[in-house]
């Protein structure tokens, strides 16, 4: 290493030059253990606790979890994950470009990652130091021959391994007694709510803290809730092409939904753990789309319609809060153009009309209250939600609906039954209340989280072993 390129720096002008080292190997190889280690770097613009969390939740590579968005990120921190992603891109480009060249790929790291504006003086000496070690690879580099990531990586390690200070050394003290931290209030929760995370706060608040607050990483996810998103894949397209059941024969519809769902699980293989998941897994849904479409079939015959919308994006504004989501299908009646909100379900669903209806009166189900608002006010005539059950396949497809009428009967006049009616005040007392949650989030302060006092909502809760103040259940409070 000559001596001109010896400069003093500090720990992190050393990341710094290991940061440069590390894009490089990535632009060479795609190896997404290096992109995950710049990711991580104080210089890729990302918040530490985000990258760390974007990492965790990466299943096939952690610029496949910044594009499909695997975890709620702040709008700073996810701009920051694009941007990062975007450089990576460039860098890949640069580096495969003809007549490339090592300083080039320094000067493409400094810009796409603006550390001009970001770098002190001892790292502004260390990025200069590593731009002449680019120029003399280059230099020594014949003519028409690409420069060697791997000679600009091993010329980096020695100017780290050289440069280092003897007064850089941190100094090793025994810890203290930490003080315990200071209550703080929770910064306030700006931008759009989604019916979800309205229902969460409903069901525990706490929990909506570990979700929203402390971006805590959930499960990976088990193979039913893959198979969920692989079901909901196959319908949207499904229906898309196919948006009448009067449009083919049932076999015909038989063979093109089958062959979606094929697709589908091929596209999210890499969620299941075994070979044996994702078979099971698929066969379940082949055998459950079988029951759907003689459903749809039926349901058409008796009652014609064709399918309007699906995956559709809905908005809404309240009092001055935004709320977003997104409606699995859209039917409208051939006869009354009447819209009907459809919402898949792939897991648990209410037992009953009645026992749904229940649970948007004691406020723990916003969904297809919102979506009614949001069509309604999009000017559609509403007048039917329903859910479908895509859960069991040895069970016909029974879904549960509701009717929209202006009052009414009081609930449990209809028992066990699927279908049944709700209130446009109940689903106006709803709406008020998913204001008022928004309200609490953005404007009001908040100490505290409290849990649930309904352990039952903690069966599946992913946060439950952090929880020290769950509730017990009853049959378990002796057994301790």
């Amino acid at each position: 290493m000559p001596d001109s390129l010896i400069v003093e720096i500090d720990a992190a002008a050393r990341r710094l030059v290991a940061f440069i080292g590390d894009l490089a190997r990535y632009a060479a190889t795609r190896d997404d253990a290096l992109a995950r280690r710049a990711l991580c770097s104080p210089f890729s613009g990302v918040p530490n606790v985000d990258a760390r969390a974007l990492c965790v939740a990466a299943r096939t590579g952690v610029l496949e979890a910044i594009a499909r968005e695997r975890i709620p990120l702040a709008h700073e921190s996810a701009q920051a994950a694009r941007r990062f992603a975007r450089a990576l891109d460039e860098l890949e480009r640069a580096y495969r470009a003809q007549g490339a060249t090592a300083r080039e790929h320094v000067a493409t790291v400094a810009l796409a990652f603006e550390l001009d504006a970001r770098l002190d003086g001892v790292e502004r000496a260390a990025l200069a130091a590593c731009e002449a070690v680019a120029i003399g690879i280059d230099e020594r580099r014949p003519a028409g021959v690409a420069w060697d990531a791997g000679a600009l990586v091993r010329e980096l390690e020695s100017l780290a391994r050289h440069a280092v200070s003897p007064h850089d050394e941190p100094q090793r003290e025994p810890l203290s007694a930490r003080a315990p931290e200071a209550p703080r209030v929770v910064k306030r929760r700006r931008g759009h709510f989604s019916a979800s995370s309205l229902g969460l706060f409903a069901e525990c608040e706490r929990r909506w803290y570990y979700r929203y607050v402390c971006l805590a990483v959930e499960d990976r996810g088990s193979s039913a809730s893959f198979y969920g998103t692989a079901f909901h894949w196959a319908l949207e397209r499904f229906h898309e092409e196919i948006p009448r059941a009067d449009a083919a024969p049932l076999e015909v519809l038989e063979r093109k939904l089958e062959a979606y769902l094929g697709t589908a699980f091929e596209r999210f293989r890499g969620g299941f753990e075994t070979n044996v998941e994702f078979e099971l897994q698929r066969r379940r849904a082949k055998r459950t789309a079988r029951r759907y479409l003689a459903w749809f079939v039926e349901r058409a015959r008796t009652h014609p319609f064709s399918v309007i919308g699906t995956e559709t994006s809905v908005e809404l504004e309240l009092d001055g809060y935004s709320f977003i989501g997104y409606i699995d299908r859209l039917d409208r009646d051939d006869a009354t153009s009447a819209i009907t909100v459809v919402d898949y379900k792939t897991g648990s669903i209410a037992e009953s009309a009645d026992d749904y209806r229940g649970k948007v009166a004691r406020f723990l189900d916003f969904q297809l209250p919102f979506y009614y608002w949001a069509r309604t006010n999009a000017g559609d005539r509403v007048t039917r939600l329903s859910l479908i059950p895509l859960k069991d396949a040895s069970l016909d497809v029974r879904p549960i609906e509701l009717e929209v009428v202006p009052i009414a009967a009081p609930r449990g006049g209809y028992g066990g039954a699927p279908t049944g009616t709700i209130g446009i005040d109940e689903l106006e007392r709803a709406r008020t209340r998913m204001v008022e949650i928004a309200a609490a989030l953005a404007d009001g302060p908040i100490e505290r989280f409290p849990v649930t006092d309904d352990p039952e909502a903690c069966t599946y809760c992913s946060y439950r072993i952090a929880c020290r103040e769950r509730p017990t259940r009853s049959e378990d409070r002796f057994g301790r």
